[in-house]
């Protein structure tokens, strides 16, 4: 199973928030990421832990 890795802007589309608000939950360690060089990169699976986690938060 191959996991994709995103920019910022793809995570921002995915999420439909502003890449803005995408840096902020980076910078708060809320959605977790990776340099390569310099570029900013995030896994799918830490978009789809990500929504999951704030998806069980709204639930509780």
């Amino acid at each position: 199973m191959t996991t994709a890795v995103l920019t910022v802007d793809q995570v921002a589309v995915r999420l439909g928030i502003s890449r803005w608000k995408v840096h902020d939950l980076i910078r708060s360690r809320e959605l977790a990421s990776f340099k390569i060089g310099r570029c900013r990169r995030v896994s799918e699976a830490a978009v789809n832990a990500f929504v999951s986690l704030r998806t069980e938060q709204e639930a509780a």
